[in-house]
C-alpha cells in the first residue's frame, strides 16, 4: 500500500490529467491499472488509448512495447454453436454394384476388427505416453510444416494459405472485418486427400477463396491442427468451417465435412457468406463510427490541451508578474524601512553625542582654539575648543548639526589631510587638538563620504 500511495503522489500535474483523460477515454474505473497502462507506454496518450481499444478486440498492439520477448497473440472470444449455423455434411460414398458390395461386405468384420483393436491399443498407449500433439510449442512451424507437406503431395497450384497460427488468422480476420475458412486435414485420411486434390485445388476454388476470404489450413497430425481440432469439435473429415465476426465474438458460421465437390463448396460457402455480409456490414459501419468518434475525440483533446496549456502559460506569467511586483514591493517596503531605522539611529545618536560635546571655553581663555567647520551645504559653524579636547569632540560638534551628512570626515584645507577625528582598531584613543598640529583658529572642511 505503501508504493501504491508513492507513486500517486510523484506524479506530476501534467500526468494527472493525463490520467484522468485516460479514465475518461476508455472508462476504466481503476485508476491504478489506467496509470500503469500510462507508465508501459511512456505516458503517450494515443498509443495508451490505442493499444487498449485493440486489447479490448483481442487485436495486437498497434505501438511496439519494449518487451525482450513478444508474447503470443490472444484468440478472441469464440462462439462454436451459434443458433443461426449451417451445417453440411456429406455421407461416405456408397459401394455401386453387386461386386462392390460383396468386397465391402466381405472387409467389413476385418475392418471393425482392425478398427476396434486398433482404438483399444491407442488407449491404452495413451494412458502410459500421453498424445504429443496436445502441447503446442511452435504452431508457426506446425502451419509451414503443413504447407510444404500438402505441395508435396498435392502441387503448387492451391489456396493462398495463411502463413500464421490460428489465433493471428482469427485476430486478423477480426481487424479487418473478414471471413475466415478452416480447413482441417485428416491423419491419414483418403477422403481428405481426396477432398484436397479435387476440390480445393480446383481453380475456382483457389480463386473464390484468395477473393472472399483469408484460408487457414492445418493437418490433426500437427499439434495446432490437432489443438484446433478440439476447440471446433469435428465429427469426420475433411472439415471445413467458415468463421466471420458476429455480436462482437468470432462465430462459427458454417461447417462443412465430407468430401464436398467443388462446386458445391463454392456454392454452400457463398450462400452463408452472403447471408454473414450484412451482419458485417454492420460491424464495420460501427468500427467505423467508433474511430470517427474517436479521432474526433483526440482532436477535441488535443485542441483542449493546448487551450489549458495556453491558458497555464498565460497564468504562469501572470503569477511571475505578480511575484515580481510583489518583490520590489517588498524589497521597497525593506529599503524604507531600513533609510527609516538609520534616520532614528542617527537622531538618536546626535542626541547622544551632543551630551559628550564640552563646554566652549571662553573667549580669552589661553587654551583656546576658535574651529570653522564648512559643511558641503555651504553652511558654517564657528566654535571654540580647547587645545586639549580631542579631535572627537571636534567631529562631534558637526554631526550633531541639522545640515551635516550622516556620514563624513574633516579635512584641512592647505596642506591638504584628512583628521583622524575617530579610533580605530590599533589606535583606540584619538589625538587631541593640539596634537593635531593646529593653530588658534582654524578653518576645517566637512566632506561627504556617503553613499
Amino acid at each position: 500500500m505503501a508504493d501504491h500511495r508513492d507513486s500517486q503522489v510523484e506524479l506530476t500535474s501534467a500526468q494527472t490529467e493525463k490520467l484522468l483523460q485516460f479514465q475518461d477515454l476508455t472508462g476504466i474505473n481503476d485508476l491504478e491499472k489506467c496509470r500503469q497502462v500510462l507508465d508501459r507506454h511512456g505516458w503517450n496518450m494515443e498509443a495508451a488509448v490505442h493499444d487498449t481499444f485493440n486489447e479490448n478486440e483481442g487485436q495486437p498492439p498497434v505501438f511496439e512495447q519494449p518487451v525482450a520477448r513478444a508474447a503470443p497473440p490472444r484468440m478472441p472470444m469464440m462462439n462454436i454453436s451459434p443458433t443461426y449455423q449451417r451445417v453440411y455434411t456429406v455421407a461416405r460414398r456408397r459401394p455401386q454394384g453387386w461386386m462392390a458390395w460383396g468386397y465391402f461386405l466381405l472387409m467389413l468384420p476385418f475392418r471393425f476388427t482392425y478398427t476396434t483393436i486398433r482404438d483399444i491399443f491407442m488407449w491404452a498407449y495413451r494412458l502410459i505416453i500421453p498424445d504429443p500433439r496436445r502441447i503446442v510449442r511452435d504452431p508457426l512451424a506446425d502451419v509451414e510444416s503443413f504447407i510444404a507437406k500438402f505441395q508435396s503431395l498435392y502441387g503448387e497450384n492451391h489456396p493462398v494459405f495463411y502463413r500464421g497460427s490460428y489465433s493471428q488468422a482469427l485476430n486478423d480476420a477480426k481487424k479487418e472485418i473478414r471471413f475466415l475458412v478452416v480447413f482441417l486435414h485428416g491423419e491419414n485420411d483418403d477422403q481428405s486427400a481426396e477432398f484436397s486434390r479435387t476440390s480445393l485445388c480446383a481453380p475456382e476454388v483457389i480463386d473464390f477463396l484468395g477473393a472472399r476470404s483469408l484460408f487457414w489450413a492445418c493437418s490433426v497430425e500437427f499439434p495446432e491442427g490437432y489443438r484446433v481440432s478440439q476447440a471446433l469439435r469435428p465429427r469426420s473429415y475433411p472439415f471445413v468451417s467458415l468463421i466471420c465476426l458476429r455480436e462482437h465474438k468470432m462465430t462459427v458460421v458454417a461447417r462443412l465435412e465430407g468430401v464436398v465437390p467443388a462446386d458445391e463448396l463454392i456454392a454452400r460457402l457463398m450462400h452463408v457468406m452472403e447471408e454473414n455480409e450484412p451482419a458485417l456490414a454492420q460491424v464495420r459501419a460501427d468500427r467505423e463510427e467508433r474511430n470517427f468518434t474517436q479521432t474526433l475525440r483526440a482532436q477535441q483533446d488535443v485542441a483542449y490541451l493546448e487551450s489549458l496549456r495556453a491558458d497555464q502559460e498565460k497564468e504562469r506569467k501572470k503569477q511571475e508578474e505578480r511575484e515580481r511586483k510583489e518583490r520590489e514591493e517588498q524589497e521597497a517596503r525593506e529599503k524604507e524601512e531600513a533609510v527609516q531605522r538609520r534616520k532614528e539611529e542617527l537622531a538618536r545618536l546626535r542626541i547622544e553625542k551632543a551630551s559628550t560635546i564640552p563646554d566652549e571655553p571662553d573667549v580669552d581663555d589661553p587654551e583656546a582654539t576658535k574651529i570653522i567647520l564648512k559643511l558641503p551645504n555651504g553652511t558654517r559653524l564657528e566654535r571654540r575648543f580647547l587645545m586639549s579636547h580631542s579631535l572627537e569632540d571636534v567631529y562631534h560638534f558637526a554631526f550633531c548639526h541639522k545640515d551635516a551628512p550622516d556620514e563624513f570626515q574633516i579635512v584641512t584645507n592647505f596642506p591638504r589631510r584628512v583628521l583622524p577625528c575617530q579610533g580605530t582598531d590599533d589606535v583606540p584613543e584619538v589625538i587631541t587638538i593640539k596634537e593635531a598640529g593646529l593653530g588658534k583658529s582654524e578653518v576645517l572642511f566637512v566632506q561627504d563620504i556617503g553613499d
